[in-house]
């Protein structure tokens, strides 16, 4: 079974257009392409990534595809298309022809409208997506995982995943909200969630491994192996921690699990959820 990481991200570093990127992020103000990525892959024992939006931009969808057809370790791509638009129909059929389009993504977390997810709007265009056999990723804060319940199960047959256990406040030590939301929303059998992003939740100068194991804990209590994936969020990953820290964090959670289940999370569900080509 190939290992997958389920997430992550390159980019051509725009100051303006990535202002998300600020000074305190200074360490991946720059590009990220697959040159760099391919070999810190392969020094991690993975075998293939999924590249993932960072800009809600379609020009960003042709960015990606055009890196994923010369380097073929990329194997999919989680795009954006705007959900809302009148033509929406239109633009997912288009993708429809693109094989490694897999998916899309919005940045809910980045909303005013905290329940976006739940507009007539929002849910056209979500409601759109399973013709196809797009999948769906969830980027959200805490703030946002009540409407989540509601999301999920307005459509039971479209695979959803979380992103990043949907930022916990790990630096503050807080799970008591989240895990009870987390646990509450993996009665849905159609929602997954991505192991990923922890680091930069937790202290960056000054966190242990031990920081993010109660939080581990609880996704895999929810969800089981069979619906977590491994995930890097590289580059972004590095403010905190480099790609092998980040990575040794989660396999040394994980070597408590049979290798079944190990097989399954670090590559089985992404390679399924995703529709993958072995």
């Amino acid at each position: 079974m190939p290992r997958i990481d389920s997430h992550q991200h390159f980019w051509v570093f725009d100051p303006v257009r990535d202002s998300w990127i600020n000074d305190e992020m200074r360490v991946i103000q720059r590009d990220f392409l697959p040159a760099d990525l391919q070999p810190v892959l392969a020094d991690n024992g993975i075998d293939g990534c999924i590249a993932v939006q960072a800009d809600q931009s379609e020009i960003q969808n042709d960015f990606l595809l055009g890196l994923a057809n010369g380097n073929d370790f990329i194997k999919g791509i989680v795009g954006w298309v705007d959900l809302r638009a009148d033509n929406i129909a239109e633009r997912l059929e288009y993708y429809s022809e693109v094989n490694l389009m897999k998916g899309f993504r919005h940045v809910l977390q980045g909303e005013q409208d905290r329940a976006l997810m739940l507009k007539p709007a929002f849910k056209n265009g979500i409601g759109q997506l399973k013709k196809h056999g797009f999948t769906y990723d969830i980027l959200i804060f805490p703030d946002q995982l009540q409407y989540v319940s509601e999301f999920a199960a307005a459509f039971p047959d479209q695979k959803f995943v979380i992103d990043h256990l949907a930022k916990p406040y790990i630096k503050d030590g807080k799970i008591d909200d989240w895990g009870r939301d987390m646990r509450n929303l993996a009665k849905h059998n159609n929602l997954y969630c991505k192991v990923s992003g922890m680091v930069t939740e937790a202290d960056w100068k000054n966190w242990k491994a031990e920081d993010f194991f109660p939080y581990m804990d609880v996704a895999f209590e929810a969800f089981g192996a069979e619906r977590l994936m491994f995930g890097s969020d590289w580059p972004v990953c590095q403010v905190a921690a480099s790609y092998a820290s980040m990575k040794g964090i989660v396999e040394q959670y994980t070597t408590r699990l049979s290798a079944t289940e190990q097989a399954a999370f670090w590559g089985g569900n992404a390679s399924e959820f995703y529709s993958l080509k072995q």
